[in-house]
């Protein structure tokens, strides 16, 4: 299944999803660019939200959102393990397989409930590293909840 890239003032949409990496962003830059899409609530999908970067880790980062109005959210249950990472980011099919098999237990399946319930007030974004989305586990993630919602709008940025 595919995701859809769709515009965000599409009215026949069911919600709107943005899947945004912050490599080679900073926290100030990542903020704005949150704000400019008009998200409500940024869910952090990181295993541990912790950067070397000044400004994106949880305490920080949280702060800095909530400063332009916008909610954060972790969930952890929706992390990648840190030694998947690597087969995952070079495509190895055993590390995506492992992912989705982690997408199905019950913290995470509650995890992606309370995401799209999120999504019923407003513009969610799925927050992880990766600048390309379809190195990182964010993809699947969207995937998974585009099972759920399928009209939903998905923007990667």
């Amino acid at each position: 299944m595919g995701t859809r890239d769709l515009d965000a003032e599409d009215p026949a949409a069911d919600g709107t999803l943005v899947s945004i990496g912050y490599e080679g962003k900073t926290a100030g830059d990542l903020v704005a660019q949150l704000a400019d899409l008009g998200v409500r609530v940024l869910v952090d999908v990181r295993l541990t939200p912790l950067s070397r970067k000044p400004g994106l880790s949880k305490t920080k980062l949280a702060e800095a959102l909530a400063a332009v109005g916008i909610e954060y959210v972790h969930h952890r249950a929706l992390g990648n393990p840190k030694d998947n990472r690597e087969g995952f980011r070079a495509g190895e099919p055993e590390s995506r397989a492992r992912y989705r098999d982690i997408l199905d237990s019950a913290a995470a399946t509650d995890a992606l409930e309370h995401v799209c319930e999120l999504i019923d007030g407003g513009v969610v974004a799925l927050l992880c590293f990766e600048h390309d989305h379809a190195e990182c586990h964010r993809d699947i993630v969207v995937r998974r909840l585009l099972e759920a919602r399928p009209r939903a709008a998905v923007m990667h940025v």
